[in-house]
């Protein structure tokens, strides 16, 4: 199979996956009933009605519409742009500090079998916390602290909340790769006298990198989440989560574009799941491993 082919097939893939997504879409929505199907009382799936399904066509039209009935309002695509990139910065801060954190934390577990012992346990608890009940208590800690001139902002609360979800899977990749390399590898460093700051620039790291990937594309998805998640909890204002409930409140009498910020943050967690995937390009070299990772 030609290199250009296997490229090009994942997005193929892709493509595939959403026109599929777009035939089920609409073909429920022509064979479905208009009170949707309830189980027990319970709806388990939705109303086929304009109101509950608009068709995908019309929510693509709407899009390209007027945001507002104010003259010279930006399109609704344009206001979902604008606010997809104010997450994206929120969600990369978080990413940052998330991946740094959960790093630290796998080096810390690596060197001292105690501190693995130790801090895994918490890992694994720390991910039980529900945001719901996280995001007041960071908004109320963050707007008692000040460095400096530096104030305490709302955004800065979304980016912690976001790096809450991003250090876990980076913490848990970074220690399974760096305890990769083979007894016999890490027997000839040892047999140098190499010093473990050595063993871990030169054999660790590298070794590590097919599990980092992975680790990093779960993290940024994690992150996304979390930004979004944390925008609505917060109130902060220009991110795509907050454009999420304020189109939804006008969904009755304009359905079409409720589901614009929706779509809206599904493109924007794939193109960071794209940003990670050239990551991995420049990374070719040290990627031998990670289809058996």
């Amino acid at each position: 199979m030609a290199v250009g082919s296997v490229r090009w097939r994942p997005v193929a893939l892709g493509a595939a996956g959403v026109l599929g997504l777009v035939v089920l879409w609409e073909g429920y929505k022509a064979l479905g009933p208009a009170e949707g199907v309830t189980v027990a009382g319970q709806a388990v799936l939705p109303r086929t009605t304009d109101l509950g399904m608009p068709h995908v066509w019309d929510m693509i039209g709407r899009a390209l519409e007027p945001a507002t009935s104010i003259e010279g309002a930006a399109p609704v695509w344009l206001a979902v742009v604008q606010a997809a990139l104010v997450t994206l910065g929120t969600a990369t801060a978080g990413l940052l500090l998330g991946t740094v954190v959960g790093i630290l934390l796998a080096l810390l577990m690596q060197r001292f079998v105690v501190a693995e012992w130790a801090v895994q346990p918490w890992l694994i608890l720390s991910q039980t916390v529900p945001l719901i009940a996280l995001a007041p208590l960071v908004v109320s800690w963050g707007g008692r602290l000040q460095l400096g001139p530096v104030q305490w902002e709302t955004w800065m609360s979304v980016g912690v909340i976001a790096s809450y979800l991003a250090f876990f899977p980076m913490a848990v990749g970074a220690l399974r790769g760096l305890k990769s390399p083979e007894a016999a590898h890490t027997d000839l460093f040892r047999t140098y006298a190499t010093s473990w700051w050595t063993t871990l620039l030169r054999l660790r790291l590298p070794a590590a990198v097919p599990y980092l990937l992975p680790a990093l594309r779960l993290a940024t998805a994690a992150a996304i989440l979390g930004a979004v998640v944390a925008e609505v909890s917060t109130g902060h204002k220009g991110g795509i989560g907050r454009l999420i409930i304020e189109y939804a409140q006008s969904g009755s009498a304009d359905p079409a574009k409720a589901w614009a910020p929706i779509a809206g943050a599904v493109l924007l967690g794939l193109f960071a799941a794209g940003l990670v995937y050239l990551l991995g390009l420049a990374l070719g070299r040290y990627r031998r491993q990670e289809e058996t990772a």
